[in-house]
C-alpha cells in the first residue's frame, strides 16, 4: 500500500525546479572547478619538467655552473608556485615513482610536491668525491663549480676522456601546491561570478515561466473543491485561466461537459425516482385493493352459503319427493363443493396476509394416514379406483403441525382420486430418524392423466387450469394446489412433483421434524423480553416467538410501548409486518432517544415487512435503518429460517 502523502501540483513542480537548479549548479562548478584545477596542476608539472630539463641539460656540461645559477634566480623570482629548488650531490640513482596518476589527489588535497630530476655528464673526471648532502638554492652554482674544478678539465684531456654518461646527483624541485591553488582560485572567481548571477537569472525566469500553469491549476483545484463540498451545486463556478495551456484548457472543457451530464442525470434521476414512486403508490394501492376485495368477495360468499347451507339442512328431507331429494342433494353437493372451494381462497388470503399459524404437537404418522384411507377410500370405490398405502417404518410418534399436514395430504389425494379415471392411488410412507431430527417422506401416486411438463410448475399458481380438452372436464377452482405450496412453505417443507402425461402423478412431501426430547429442549429465545408492536393483528409470527420461549409484550399505542420500554429491561422490539414504515421510524427514534438519555442497554429492532413488499424494500429501508432500526426483513414464519435469522441477530444482544 502506498503510504506517501499527497502533494499539490505546484509543490511538485516548485520543489522539482529546485533541485534541478541545485544539480545544475553541483554540476556547473563543482565539477568544472575539479577538472580545471586538475589540468592547471597538470600544465603546471610538464612546465616544472621542462624548466628541469633545462636546468639538468645546463648542469651537465663543466662552465654550466654559472648558468645554472641565473636560471634558478629567474625561476624563483618569477615562479611563485616553485617553493624551492635543491641540489643532491650522489651517484646513486633514486628510485623516483611516477605521480602522473595521483595528479589530481595532489591537486585538489596536497600542500607541496617535489620532484627530482638526474644530473647527468659525459665526462669521466667531472665529479669529485663529495659528501651526499642537499644545497640551498644560493650553493646550486658554487657546489657544481667546484664539483667541475676538482675534475681538471681541458680541452686536450676532454678530447681524451673516454665519453660514458656519469650520474652526478638531482635537482629537486618543490612545488607550492597550495600558492598554485590560490592563484588558480583568484583568477576564475571573475567567471564564477558571472556564471552564478547567469544561473540565477535563468532560474528566476523559470520559476516565473512556470507559475504560469501553477496558478491556473491552483484556481481549477478551488472549483473542484467547491464542486466537492457543495453535492446540491447546480451551475459550475467560473474557472479563472490566465493563460491558454492546451492541456488545462481540455481539462476545463471536460469538467464543464461532466457536470453538465451529471445535472441531467441528476434530473433523469430525480424524475425516474417520482416516477416509480407514483408507481410505488399504485402498486400499494392495488395490493390494499386487492386484499379488500378478496377480503369482502369471500366473506360476501361465506354469507351467502351459509344461508343456503342452513336452509338446506331446515328442510324436512323425508318428507320430500324423490325428485325433490335429487335436486336437494345436487344443490347439497354443489354448495359442499363451493363451500370447500371458498375455504381455499380464504385460507390462501390468510396465508399470504401472515394470519395463518402454526401449531405443533405430537401425533401419530400411522393414524393420520389411516384418518385419510377412511376418508377417501369410500369415494375412491365410487369410481372404481384401488387406494392403498405402502408403510415402511414401525409405529412412531412426531412433532408438528398435524392438522395442516391432514389438510396437504387430503388435497393431494382428492385431487389423485379426481384425476384418475382408471387404476390406482397409492399413499407411501417413509420415516428416517436422525441424531436431532426425524425426515418423514410421504407421497401421493396415481396412474391418472398426468402433468404436462411445461405446466408442472404452473400448477401452484392461484386459479390456473391447464387449458386442454382433457382436463376441462374435471371440475375445480386451482385453489387447492396454490394452498398447498403456502402451507408447504409455511411448515419448512418440501414438495416434489413427477409427472409423465397420460401415465400419472406422484407428489412427494418431505417434513423434518425435530425429536420430540429435542423439540422441548429448543428453548432459543428463553429469558429474553420482546415487545412486540403490532396495528391491527399480530400474526403468526407473535406465537412463533413464544414457542422458542420468549416472554412477549403486545401493544398497539406507542406510548404503551414506551411506558413499557421505562418500566423494565427489553431485550427486542419487533414492528409487525403491518405496521407501516414511517410508524416504524418513529417509535424507533423515540426508543434511541430514550437509551441515549437514560444510559440503558440497547434494545435490538427488528421490523418485518410482507412478503409482497419486497421489491419495495429500497424505498423504506434506508430511513428505517437511519431512524436506528437494526434489520429489516420479510416476515418468514418457518422454524429453523426463523431460528437462523434470530442466532444470528442474538449475537448482538
Amino acid at each position: 500500500m502506498n503510504n506517501r502523502s499527497s502533494q499539490t501540483i505546484s509543490m511538485l513542480i516548485w520543489r522539482s525546479v529546485g533541485q534541478a537548479v541545485i544539480l545544475a549548479l553541483l554540476a556547473g562548478f563543482v565539477l568544472p572547478f575539479i577538472y580545471g584545477l586538475v589540468h592547471h596542476y597538470q600544465e603546471k608539472h610538464q612546465h616544472i619538467q621542462q624548466l628541469a630539463s633545462l636546468l639538468t641539460t645546463s648542469a651537465s656540461t663543466p662552465d654550466g655552473a654559472d648558468v645554472v645559477a641565473e636560471q634558478v634566480n629567474v625561476l624563483l623570482e618569477n615562479e611563485p608556485s616553485i617553493q624551492s629548488i635543491v641540489f643532491y650531490s650522489t651517484s646513486q640513482p633514486i628510485n623516483d615513482i611516477s605521480q602522473s596518476l595521483d595528479d589530481w589527489k595532489n591537486a585538489l588535497f596536497a600542500d607541496t610536491v617535489s620532484f627530482n630530476y638526474p644530473v647527468v655528464s659525459k665526462y669521466e673526471d667531472f665529479v669529485s668525491v663529495r659528501p651526499n648532502k642537499p644545497t640551498s638554492n644560493q650553493q646550486l652554482a658554487t657546489d657544481l663549480s667546484e664539483s667541475m674544478s676538482t675534475s681538471s678539465v681541458t680541452d686536450e684531456s676532454i678530447g681524451n676522456t673516454n665519453r660514458n654518461n656519469t650520474l652526478v646527483g638531482y635537482i629537486n624541485i618543490t612545488m607550492d601546491v597550495k600558492v598554485l591553488r590560490s592563484y588558480w582560485f583568484r583568477s576564475i572567481i571573475p567567471l564564477w561570478l558571472t556564471t552564478l548571477l547567469l544561473t540565477i537569472i535563468s532560474g528566476v525566469y523559470i520559476f516565473r515561466k512556470l507559475n504560469w500553469p501553477v496558478k491556473d491549476i491552483e484556481a481549477l483545484n478551488g472549483v473542484c473543491g467547491i464542486i466537492i463540498k457543495n453535492a446540491e451545486l447546480e451551475q459550475l463556478p467560473i474557472i479563472p485561466q490566465r493563460f491558454n495551456f492546451q492541456e488545462l484548457t481540455q481539462i476545463k472543457k471536460a469538467l464543464a461537459i461532466l457536470f453538465d451530464r451529471l445535472q441531467e442525470a441528476k434530473q433523469g434521476y430525480d424524475t425516474l425516482a417520482a416516477f416509480e414512486q407514483q408507481l410505488h403508490n399504485k402498486d400499494v394501492s392495488l395490493d390494499v385493493q386487492l386484499h379488500n376485495f378478496q377480503s369482502m368477495i369471500t366473506h360476501e360468499l361465506k354469507t351467502s352459503l351459509n344461508a343456503i347451507v342452513g336452509g338446506l339442512q331446515l328442510l324436512d328431507y323425508e318428507t320430500l319427493t324423490r325428485e325433490q331429494k335429487d335436486a336437494v342433494e345436487i344443490i347439497s353437493n354443489g354448495s359442499d363443493k363451493l363451500v370447500l372451494s371458498l375455504d381455499h381462497i380464504i385460507q390462501l388470503n390468510q396465508i399470504q396476509k401472515g394470519q395463518i399459524k402454526i401449531h405443533n404437537n405430537e401425533f401419530n404418522p400411522l393414524q393420520l394416514i389411516s384418518d385419510l384411507l377412511i376418508k377417501f377410500e369410500p369415494i375412491a370405490n365410487q369410481q372404481g379406483l384401488a387406494l392403498t398405502s405402502n408403510i415402511h417404518h414401525v409405529d412412531y410418534s412426531l412433532y408438528g403441525d398435524s392438522a395442516k399436514i391432514q389438510q396437504i395430504l387430503s388435497i393431494l389425494v382428492s385431487n389423485a382420486i379426481k384425476f384418475t379415471p382408471t387404476g390406482q392411488v397409492v399413499i407411501t410412507s417413509q420415516l428416517t430418524h436422525f441424531d436431532k431430527s426425524n425426515r418423514w417422506k410421504i407421497s401421493v401416486k396415481d396412474t391418472g392423466i398426468g402433468i404436462d411438463s411445461n405446466h408442472i410448475d404452473d400448477i401452484f399458481n392461484p386459479f390456473f387450469q391447464v387449458d386442454s380438452s382433457q382436463t376441462r372436464q374435471y371440475e375445480g377452482s386451482g385453489v387447492g394446489l396454490p394452498v398447498v405450496k403456502q402451507l408447504v412453505q409455511l411448515m419448512g417443507a418440501t414438495i416434489e412433483v413427477d409427472s409423465t402425461l397420460g401415465s400419472g402423478t406422484q407428489f412427494t412431501l418431505t417434513l423434518v421434524m425435530p425429536n420430540q426430547q429435542q423439540s422441548r429442549q429448543q428453548r432459543l429465545l428463553n429469558g429474553l423480553t420482546i415487545i412486540y408492536y403490532y396495528d391491527q393483528e399480530t400474526g403468526a409470527l407473535f406465537n412463533e416467538l413464544e414457542y422458542l420461549g420468549a416472554t412477549v409484550i403486545c401493544h398497539q399505542d406507542v406510548q404503551q410501548v414506551m411506558n413499557e420500554i421505562r418500566a423494565q429491561k427489553v431485550d427486542m422490539v419487533m414492528f409487525a409486518e403491518d405496521v407501516l414504515a414511517d410508524k416504524a421510524e418513529l417509535l424507533a427514534k423515540l426508543i434511541r432517544q430514550h437509551e441515549n438519555e437514560e444510559s440503558v442497554q440497547r434494545a435490538l429492532l427488528i421490523y418485518w415487512y410482507p412478503q409482497h413488499q419486497a421489491r419495495y424494500v429500497d424505498n423504506f429501508e434506508y430511513g428505517l435503518k437511519a431512524a436506528g432500526i437494526d434489520y429489516c426483513h420479510s416476515t418468514t414464519y418457518e422454524h429453523k429460517a426463523l431460528s437462523d435469522l434470530l442466532k444470528r441477530w442474538l449475537v448482538w444482544i
